[in-house]
């Protein structure tokens, strides 16, 4: 048994420690400045500065879990996170909020706070995630855009991307439109089919424009899903595969990974999905 897969058994059932309540956070950030939400040795990860942010205004030392992942210079409109506070710290969910914000950096905030119950965990009752990805089309970069959307000027083929965003829609092994995050050789990652399989239940393509939105939801996405499948799809708007190469992607688990990685600037987290509902 894997060490994620320790955690994932024991996370789901332990509650916060006697005489402890635990809170629910709804976060945003522009990931431009930071090393990805995870902690860092060393920090600049958005959950260090979260944890930081609550030992400084409160005094107390907890650790905040969230939703799942994102990488360097991916941006939030919505992380979920969680983490246990004592009963005895008499503050109002507002109050929590407010004084979190006066103590993290501008590109980090805290939208909301609540009380949860207590076997609430952020990442292991998450039922659903909804990413977007933006694309840049004019000759020149806004500088409004500068890491906030990928900058692609060219020809594209969006006749090709809507039939291929239709492809995505289902269930599917992913493992060649993901990496290996390293916590296992790639030879057991592809007979794992159960770590690599998701269901997409929705994947539009929207012109805005000078702007091209990709979004996805599904019930769950792998390390660097989102952005191989962006990058695979403007590798096929541009007209270097066919699009029958991305719809062998999902159904032949047994050819090389796409190496087609779009840049992390232009992936938002848009929401995380619970059963009662959304954030």
């Amino acid at each position: 048994m894997s060490r994620s897969d320790v955690e994932s058994k024991a996370g789901r059932h332990h509650g916060p420690p006697p005489g402890f309540k635990r809170l629910r956070l709804t976060i945003a950030y522009c990931g431009t400045p930071w090393r990805g939400w995870q902690s860092q040795e060393g920090g600049g990860g958005i959950q260090d500065e979260i944890n930081t942010a609550i030992r400084k205004a409160t005094r107390i030392e907890t650790r905040v879990q969230g939703s799942g992942r994102t990488d360097a210079g991916v941006h939030a409109l919505a992380q979920t996170a969680h983490c246990d506070v004592p009963d005895t710290v008499r503050m109002s969910t507002e109050a929590w909020a407010h004084a979190l914000n006066a103590c993290l950096p501008l590109t980090i905030r805290i939208l909301n706070v609540e009380e949860c119950p207590p076997l609430f965990h952020a990442r292991f009752d998450a039922a659903g995630k909804t990413y977007r990805y933006r694309i840049w089309r004019p000759r020149m970069l806004s500088p409004f855009e500068a890491d906030r959307a990928w900058h692609v000027y060219g020809p594209l083929d969006l006749d090709a991307v809507r039939w291929c965003c239709e492809k995505l829609v289902g269930t599917h092994n992913f493992v060649r439109l993901s990496a290996n995050r390293g916590d296992m050789p790639e030879t057991e990652r592809r007979q794992r089919t159960e770590k690599t399989t998701r269901t997409i239940h929705r994947a539009e393509l929207r012109e805005d424009g000078d702007l091209l939105t990709l979004e996805f939801s599904g019930d769950g996405f792998l390390y660097k899903m989102v952005r191989l499948i962006v990058g695979s799809l403007i590798h096929v708007a541009r007209g270097r595969e066919p699009k029958e190469w991305f719809a062998r992607l999902l159904t032949d688990p047994t050819g090389p990974q796409s190496n087609q990685t779009a840049p992390a600037c232009g992936l938002y987290l848009v929401r995380v999905e619970y059963p009662q509902g959304p954030i």
